[in-house]
């Protein structure tokens, strides 16, 4: 085993601690850079239920969903569960409902309070 040298450190010592309730499973590698918090990143996405009932999907659709890492422009879950993806890299990604929409749920009743969300995500670019 080797030893984080300096720069590597100074790399991540800035990232959160991705918590141990998130579930994250690499379907498909990537290459290349890994996103970080502050990169302007595209994604396509799915998100469904634990029952499989879809709620949400931009896959098939013009244009990529874009938001900025760690900036809470989306839920926690998503902030920490895309942390080091890089492109072209799909995860499913199992969020608990506090790292989700909570008890108070969301989409008018689409997503149930308390519900733990299952999204497909692929990271289609990075711009930092």
């Amino acid at each position: 085993m080797e030893a984080i040298t300096d720069g590597q450190f100074d790399e991540i010592k800035n990232e959160p601690i991705i918590p141990s309730s998130l579930g994250i499973e690499i379907l498909k590698q990537g290459q290349g850079a890994q996103a970080k918090t502050g990169d302007k990143i595209s994604v396509n996405y799915s998100g469904k239920l634990l029952n499989g009932e879809e709620f949400d999907s931009n896959f098939g659709k013009d244009s990529p969903f874009v938001f900025t890492l760690g900036a809470g422009q989306v839920i926690q879950g998503w902030d920490f569960g895309l942390l080091g993806m890089q492109i072209g890299e799909r995860r499913k990604i199992t969020i608990p409902s506090d790292l989700g929409y909570g008890s108070r749920g969301a989409g008018a009743g689409l997503i149930p309070p308390d519900s733990t969300l299952i999204f497909e995500v692929e990271l289609l670019n990075i711009n930092n």
